[in-house]
């Protein structure tokens, strides 16, 4: 027996010959029972070995095991899924929370203490799925998964926590859905970067190291990858995606989904799960990628996904012939999120057009019974919740299609419809409420059955990582495997692969290193962040100038250049709604446009395909003849007056982008363009320097213009005219050069179009 004592609380570990390590908090009242000449925990507390207790059955008997012992109070609050939960807490916004009634920074709690929120959910409403975002390091993580399990070990049951994150690898700290970073983790492009790379080698590789670093976290469910085909490129989410194309995010999800889900030798625990395993959430089904004029569903404004061109089950790829038909021996991704969108007249059986999560058709009849697919289906956030009648507010709540419903008969909806899981909600109150309803409509044999079939599902993907057995970390261990130089350096080798070189005219780069840069300051004007939180205007740097200085010399003085090098993004225009344009007479429907200069929708419908129907919405959505300007119209300024600054001298445009976006306003006035998907500094002067060649591919088309990005179908791929360079390239879909020119490969021939 060994012990690991830590601030407030001692593990002990038990190593069963030729079997799992035990461990367990003196804390929680476990005890060790032993049998036939091997020690198991006494989870139930009550000195027999129950069959969920036993390691040497399989996951699913012990799952059916368990779940037939537990209270339907139990039961719902293993439904629950927590809201956003940050380590520590902080003291104001959204992720606020107090410990013990005060903030952090008065409480005196340490970083690792659970607050009063997570004692609560945890203890009062069964709770044991926790979203956990921003974390201040590996080692305050450790410590803060070792309370949750302790405090989890020793109430009821003694089922364990199954804590997980959004995507938390990103190099690219503006990323909307970033909200997981922190941790000194290992850095990698966006999902759009890696499918850049063209590699599923990559992509794999990504997800055993992300696995690793997430189990050292204390993680063990990824709320990724995000498979949908981004077939509208005005979707904000796109950067999210894998792209456009339906085989490239199919062989992606597929890599991303066996490198996270698979153990291996002696870390293998049965069927390819196990210690180094982490917990798939594949999303959104049925696909989210074709809401109506690139608007998103966070929105109210942007609730309707449309099919113009009948193509929706070419979004179902990169699930059922991706993520549910892996090459490892998990067999499957282990949970499935579906989106917040209404998928319009897609419901072939009964005609409903409510949000996905609440469809039978969808959930019960597509996915589980047509495509086979047993494991958890969990909703996405906050779509039980009422909306606030904000038609471009990200914290309201979802309930697309079913608004009419209590919160209690969205979640016997949902239940009805094959969910099990409800994203973002603490209390079980209206779980319970759903059980009854269930009850007085169906009996209690069938809803308690009902509920045991959830549970199951829930309980599995616990069992198959050993949580039950150990889910304590060493928290030093954690510090010196989470971010460890050979990740990074992976991490850091994959963003060099995802930069596409676009153009690079008369051969101008590679540059020879000291050479003299100007770069611009970049003025980003005053708005809103993606909570709706106003964020200031500022005139700064581009990127740390410090990096930059390694690699060239660095002035402010244009006349002392040899070279412009200007740092621009992708244009935003925001939601795709304005209250300013309802307030005065109008809709309140506006464009989203992919070009910098002031964008008018000549070209728009003349109607829009969808829209709502009840007195109190809007019917007809369209923006024909309105106008919109990005937020970021400065970046194309900034390269305009770089060019006119520097007389003549070469120009260099480093592109971030999260969406195609619209060239032709520029890309005739510069020497060379590359675009990243999120990397740091040093990997773009590597590739301008020579230091590596690039090799990355576009994962998308670029849009010639916004007629095209107009008049494609939202629910079609490859469906536009594609911007022609001064140099006679064409940048579509899998287009790329590097030093010799256009990359031609086994990666073109397998995946260009």
């Amino acid at each position: 027996m060994k012990t690991q004592t830590e601030s407030s609380e001692t593990i002990q570990y038990v190593k069963n010959p030729g079997g799992p390590t035990l461990g367990y908090s003196e804390q929680s009242g476990v005890t060790i029972l032993e049998q036939d000449g091997l020690f198991f925990k006494d989870l139930s507390r009550d000195g027999n070995l129950d069959k969920y207790e036993d390691w040497r059955l399989s996951p699913k008997e012990r799952a059916q095991d368990l779940a037939s012992k537990m209270t339907i109070e139990q039961i719902a609050g293993l439904m629950l899924y927590s809201r956003h939960q940050s380590v520590p807490a902080a003291s104001r916004g959204w992720f606020a929370s107090k410990y013990n009634g005060k903030p952090y920074e008065e409480s005196g709690a340490k970083p690792w203490d659970l607050t009063d929120e997570q004692a609560a959910f945890l203890a009062n409403d069964n709770l044991r799925h926790v979203l956990v975002t921003t974390v201040e390091s590996p080692e305050i993580a450790a410590h803060w998964n070792n309370k949750v399990q302790a405090f989890a070990e020793g109430t009821g049951l003694g089922i364990p926590a199954n804590n997980s994150s959004d995507p938390r690898h990103s190099s690219d700290s503006s990323s909307e859905f970033n909200a997981g970073s922190g941790g000194h983790i290992s850095m990698w492009p966006e999902t759009l970067g890696l499918a850049a790379t063209f590699d599923p080698k990559v992509t794999r590789r990504f997800g055993e190291i992300a696995a690793r670093e997430y189990r050292g976290l204390g993680l063990t469910t990824a709320l990724s990858p995000q498979i949908d085909i981004a077939t509208d490129p005005r979707w904000f989410r796109f950067n999210g995606t894998f792209g456009e194309d339906s085989k490239l995010s199919t062989d992606m999800a597929r890599a991303y989904v066996d490198g996270f889900q698979t153990s291996e030798g002696e870390r293998e625990i049965e069927g390819g799960w196990g210690y180094d395993s982490v917990n798939t959430m594949v999303k959104h089904w049925p696909g989210g990628g074709s809401g109506e004029s690139g608007r998103d569903a966070h929105y109210a404004c942007g609730k309707y996904a449309v099919y113009p061109g009948n193509n929706f089950e070419e979004h179902l790829k990169p699930f059922v012939d991706g993520a549910f038909q892996l090459e490892g021996k998990t067999g499957m991704a282990s949970a499935v999120m579906p989106y917040y969108t209404i998928s319009v007249d897609q419901d072939t059986v009964n005609g409903e057009n409510v949000g996905n999560s609440y469809n039978r058709y969808l959930i019960q009849d597509l996915l589980r019974t047509r495509y086979g697919y047993d494991g958890v289906v969990c909703t996405d956030w906050l779509i039980t919740g009422d909306e606030n009648g904000a038609k471009d507010s990200f914290l309201s709540g979802k309930p697309w299609g079913v608004e009419e419903l209590t919160v209690a008969e969205r979640h016997y909806k949902l239940i009805m419809a094959g969910v099990d899981q409800f994203g973002g909600n603490n209390e079980m109150g209206p779980v319970l409420e759903a059980y009854r309803m269930g009850v007085a409509e169906h009996g209690e044999a069938f809803m308690r059955s009902r509920f045991e079939q959830s549970a199951v599902r829930l309980l599995q993907n616990m069992f198959r990582l050993g949580l039950f057995e150990n889910p304590y970390l060493d928290p030093q261990e954690s510090a010196s495997l989470v971010g460890n130089p050979a990740f990074m350096k992976e991490g850091y080798d994959a963003q060099v692969k995802s930069i596409v070189l676009l153009k690079n005219k008369d051969q101008l780069l590679p540059l020879q290193e000291k050479r003299t840069v100007y770069i611009p300051k970049r003025y980003t004007p005053a708005s809103k962040d993606w909570f709706g939180n106003p964020t200031p205007e500022k005139l700064e740097d581009p990127v740390n100038l410090a990096i930059v200085a390694k690699y060239f010399n660095v002035t402010d003085n244009p006349d002392e250049a040899d070279f412009g090098l200007v740092f621009i993004s992708s244009p935003r225009s925001g939601s795709g709604y304005s209250a300013e344009d309802a307030a005065s007479g109008g809709n309140g429907y506006v464009p989203l446009s992919l070009q910098y200069k002031t964008y008018t929708a000549e070209h728009a419908r003349e109607r829009s395909l969808a829209g709502d129907p009840r007195d109190s919405d809007v019917l007809d959505r369209s923006y024909k003849g309105k106008s919109v300007t990005a937020e970021n119209t400065s970046d194309l300024d900034a390269v305009l007056t770089a060019k006119e600054k520097l007389q003549g001298k070469p120009v260099i445009v480093s592109m971030l982008l999260h969406n195609p976006t619209v060239v032709e306003e520029f890309e005739s006035e510069v020497d060379a363009i590359i675009a990243d998907f999120g990397v740091q500094v040093q990997a773009i002067m590597e590739i301008l320097t020579g230091a590596a060649e690039p090799s990355g591919l576009l994962p998308m088309q670029m849009p010639a213009n916004m007629k095209t990005v107009e008049e494609q179908f939202e629910d079609v791929a490859h469906d536009m005219e594609c911007h022609v360079d001064s140099e006679h390239n064409r940048y579509d879909f899998a287009f790329g050069l590097n030093w010799s020119g256009v990359i031609e490969d086994d990666r073109t021939r397998n995946y260009k179009k």
